[in-house]
């Protein structure tokens, strides 16, 4: 039997979670009223009710009974009932684009601008986030990447850690990206750009990637990264850091930002201590321009 209470920011994705845990073979209820949870949990425990799996959403929506939570998941923790939590979070900017864009009103703003109300929404969620056992935080996540978090922590029983890194190429003249957490800068490598045969290719192809390696600096400089962040994220993980944005700049984000964001997804895309993806920010960026001028 496995009880999970899910729970989170709203507009992070917790009624999506409820969703594909459903189609996961989960028996889903949401929002249900806090002082009946004990009772829920007493009924799918013992299988009186012959449910296997149950999922539980809990949201701001409960007000003033959160506070109950505490004392509940205290009084589980001493009679070891299996229960976790699965905390569902995303960043402001995106939580406030979210709201805008389903034009929702957000339980906590009493009419008033949405951020005071992800402020306050915080504020009463902080204890949950500190005792949950997952944390995804959804800024970047597809739906099926989110759903596939969840496959590995409730289908596939795959050890899961909260830290979620993306490796992000961009080009320095279209900015840098503003939830970078790391930024470097490879515009010291050769530019496949003054290459007449290579300019319109990308670093995802091999010849540019040859180019771009050639006389040994990117695969220094790769080694001296591969150092750092070797350093760098096992200490990200033990400080709970759950979402780390890495990002790799040239000048255009085509051919040298990617063909160093490839490098690094490889070398560490196997690795099971956190969840990985990349992502090419501008790598069509050019294309785009050349076809609206």
């Amino acid at each position: 039997m496995r009880l999970v209470i899910v729970t989170g920011m709203s507009g992070a994705g917790k009624t999506q979670a409820l969703k594909m845990l459903e189609d996961m073979g989960f028996y889903c209820v949401d929002n249900l009223p806090i002082p009946l949870i004990e009772t829920f949990a007493e009924l799918t425990l013992s299988n009186q009710a012959g449910i296997r799996n149950a999922a539980l959403g809990i949201d701001i929506r409960s007000g003033e009974d959160l506070s109950v939570l505490n004392r509940i998941f205290d009084e589980w923790s001493r009679n070891r009932v299996p229960f976790e939590i699965l905390f569902l979070d995303a960043g402001d900017e995106t939580l406030i684009k979210r709201y805008k864009e389903t034009r929702r009103a957000h339980p906590l703003a009493a009419g008033g601008r949405i951020d005071s109300g992800i402020e306050k929404e915080r504020a009463k969620l902080a204890f949950l986030k500190e005792v949950a056992d997952y944390i995804i935080d959804t800024s970047r996540l597809l739906t099926k990447e989110l759903r596939q978090e969840l496959e590995k922590i409730f289908v596939n029983q795959e050890s899961y850690r909260n830290l979620f890194i993306t490796i992000l190429s961009f080009g320095f003249k279209y900015g840098i990206p503003s939830d970078a957490d790391l930024v470097f800068d490879v515009r010291f490598l050769p530019n496949p750009y003054y290459s007449e045969e290579l300019r319109p290719k990308t670093g995802e192809e091999k010849e540019v990637r040859d180019y771009v390696m050639q006389h040994g600096t990117a695969a220094l400089f790769l080694d001296k990264l591969y150092d750092l962040l070797e350093f760098l994220i096992p200490n990200y993980v033990l400080e709970g850091k759950n979402q780390l944005v890495i990002a790799i700049g040239c000048t255009g984000g085509k051919h040298r930002s990617v063909t160093i964001a490839r490098s690094v997804y490889d070398r560490f895309k196997s690795r099971e201590e956190f969840g990985i993806k990349m992502e090419h920010r501008d790598i069509d960026k050019d294309n785009i321009r050349k076809r609206m001028v």
